[in-house]
């Protein structure tokens, strides 16, 4: 009698982070990177994007894959399937974001808060003037959901998803500083990402214990998945949770020297198909079909 094995692959669960990483330069998906993600989806790998992305907002680059699958948006605070399925959200309590407002009354002009919602509102701010200069991109992409309001706590009559502080990085560690002064630590969870090359930081608030490490965790374990089957692939602050709990993190090329400090595995930049090349490592080189 003739005996077929079937050959598993050595991880059952990918976390792709989205911006820096999955994303090139040009803010597009390589063919490499999309076909390796492909691949790894055929062989029986999930596939989770994880991103600070609004769910909306990532819509378009999750869709390319070209399967469903499911979405951690907001750095942990939504994950939802791709068809609209939710499985979780994690609120930040309007009343700890109505202290945050207060706190940082000096950088209300770089404050975004954000709902959980697909209208106009999703998005408020108080205006956009000191905005546009660090993300004029975003903010075009977004109109049709931003809602202007002064003052901004006018819209905490529900629990928004998380509150924002964009700038350029001077500025943004001024804003930290603040915040990490107010005494709110127990309430909430600080996370930063930072593009040096943009002079770019982003502050995202969220509920205490909120971050796209948790958010893994909680699928993982939903899908009785252990996080040494876990691969996660990511190149920003944003990431440290999430590259923490997998058994098999890589981080990219184009990570800061602090970042590729935490003696993870680096990959290749995410201009030279660093995806590809980490999903490569791990599953072997690709079958070419004869």
């Amino acid at each position: 009698m003739i005996k077929f094995s079937v050959v598993k692959p050595p991880i059952r669960l990918l976390a792709v982070d989205i911006d820096g990483t999955l994303l090139n330069p040009e803010f597009k998906v390589s063919p490499a990177d999309l076909a390796a993600l492909r691949r790894a989806h055929a062989e029986g790998v999930e596939i989770v994007l994880a991103t600070g992305r609004r769910h909306t907002f990532a819509l378009p680059i999750a869709q390319q894959l070209g399967f469903d699958f499911w979405l951690i948006s907001s750095n942990g605070a939504v994950t939802r399937s791709l068809s609209g399925e939710t499985f979780h959200r994690d609120y930040l309590p309007a009343a700890t974001c109505r202290k945050i407002c207060a706190a940082m009354d000096e950088f209300r002009g770089h404050m975004v808060i954000t709902f959980d919602s697909e209208e106009k509102g999703a998005l408020v701010l108080e205006h956009m003037d000191d905005l546009t200069a660090s993300i004029q991109r975003w903010l075009e992409k977004n109109i049709q959901f931003i809602e202007f309001l002064i003052p901004i706590e006018q819209c905490l009559v529900r629990d928004p998803i998380q509150a924002m502080f964009c700038g350029s990085i001077e500025r943004m560690r001024q804003a930290q500083t603040t915040l990490e002064a107010a005494g709110l630590q127990n309430e909430m969870t600080l996370l930063r990402t930072e593009y040096p090359l943009r002079d770019l930081l982003m502050l995202d608030i969220l509920n205490a214990g909120c971050s796209k490490g948790h958010a893994l965790e909680r699928w993982s374990r939903h899908r009785g998945i252990a996080r040494e089957q876990v691969m996660a692939i990511g190149d920003n602050y944003n990431d440290i949770e999430m590259l923490a709990f997998a058994g098999v993190p890589f981080i990219m090329g184009n990570a800061s020297e602090e970042m590729r400090s935490n003696g993870w595995p680096v990959t290749a930049s995410n201009g030279e198909n660093g995806v590809a090349e980490a999903i490569a490592q791990v599953l072997g080189p690709a079958k070419v079909a004869l």
